[in-house]
């Protein structure tokens, strides 16, 4: 009978989502910018720059890919948005 007092729930829980899953494209191109920025930084060797130049390099690397990627998801999903926006309304002029 304890078995009874205990709540069960099936439901899984999901984790939340990366830092930059909802950075959209204008976050995306902000962080490519970002990148770009800490690139030249590590360049011209600026305060806070790394003593070795290639770690610095690496992050600033790891920015830029990380918002390429999240740029290019979010522009194929407006892509996929507006061609099924499209085909629903072409289903209708059918009908």
């Amino acid at each position: 009978m304890a078995g009874k007092d205990v709540e069960r729930s099936d439901e899984r829980g999901y984790a939340p989502g990366p830092w930059w899953a909802d950075l959209g494209a204008w976050g995306s191109v902000a962080l490519i910018a970002v990148g770009g920025l800490a690139a030249v930084w590590v360049f011209f060797r600026l305060p806070g720059t790394p003593e070795e130049p290639a770690s610095g390099y690496y992050g600033a690397a790891k920015v830029i890919a990380i918002g390429l990627v999240a740029v290019g998801c979010a522009l194929l999903g407006r892509r996929r948005a507006r061609a099924a926006a499209n085909e629903e309304t072409n289903e209708r002029g059918r009908v």
